[in-house]
């Protein structure tokens, strides 16, 4: 598995909608060469609960293709659907992505042993590593503790995205799991989660500053807390920022104001930013 940043990339649109394959490719080759250390493709921030199964699975074939094993490109198939899940995960498999992100299912409300079957039912269907993916402000639902330890003894799920915002957690998880990956899935924590024995981050931060994400994470990495630290208190203002509305409206927007994509069209229900929290956006982008 990566250490480093990985970028929970964006999915750009057309003017119709469609998929915008041409901008999404000079995305990709933008992020090797800035070092980011892994794609996460199809996640949240790619807006993959408005693509279609079949868009869902090309936008990951084409995202392997344009890679071509420079970085680990790693597939976002969770679902609130368990078969669904292991669907998308033995096409990703098939595609030849290095590994799986899957989220907690979302609006049922599973118990902590309906967490875990479905987990395993995911982790029994495919033969590549899966990390899971806990964020609770979005699924109402946490991977508790006792429940992660369970699911690591299984062979191929290998660490966990923590989007919890609770460090308690993320230290709890470090300490009882030895050799057992964990990423920061919030940018304003990466620095805390580090310090707290993860490995790196899953980021939204990165779809603008990628350089800087993978400098944060590697500096520490390298010992040398202090850039590390410097590198994130650098960035907080714009991490705020990005936060206003939920992800990825603010990311999209600001991408569309450095000229990364064409327009920075979301998927309804998602809206364009809102006009009360443009200004300061572009004022941190224009700093």
């Amino acid at each position: 598995m990566f250490k480093g940043s990985g970028v929970a990339i964006v999915t750009p649109f057309n003017e119709d909608y469609s998929i915008d394959y041409e901008g999404l490719e000079k995305l990709l080759n933008w992020h090797v060469k800035e070092k980011t250390d892994a794609i996460i493709i199809t996640g949240t921030t790619g807006e993959a609960s408005t693509l279609t199964n079949k868009e869902h699975l090309d936008v990951i074939e084409f995202a392997v293709k344009v890679i071509d094993g420079r970085i680990p490109v790693i597939a976002g198939t969770g679902s609130n659907d368990t078969l669904h899940m292991v669907y998308l995960s033995q096409e990703s498999e098939r595609l030849g992505v290095d590994a799986l992100l899957c989220v907690t299912p979302y609006y049922n409300k599973a118990t902590q042993e309906g967490l875990y079957l479905h987990f395993k039912a995911v982790a029994d269907a495919v033969n590549i590593p899966i990390i899971l993916y806990t964020v609770p402000s979005r699924t109402n639902v946490e991977i508790e503790l006792d429940t992660v330890i369970r699911l690591s003894k299984l062979d191929n799920i290998v660490g966990i995205k923590d989007a919890t915002g609770n460090l308690e957690y993320t230290e709890s998880i470090t300490k009882s799991l030895l050799g057992f990956y964990l990423y920061s899935g919030n940018d304003d924590m990466i620095y805390d989660v580090l310090e707290r024995g993860g490995h790196g981050v899953i980021s939204v931060v990165a779809n603008i500053k990628p350089y800087e994400t993978h400098r944060l994470v590697q500096a520490y990495l390298d010992g040398d807390k202090v850039a590390s630290k410097k590198t994130q208190d650098d960035m907080q203002n714009l991490i705020s920022q990005l936060f206003t509305e939920p992800n990825p409206i603010p990311v999209k927007y600001a991408m569309d104001k450095m000229k990364l994509v064409d327009n920075g069209r979301l998927r309804l229900p998602l809206t364009e930013l809102s006009e009360q929290y443009r200004e300061a956006l572009e004022g941190v982008l224009h700093d």
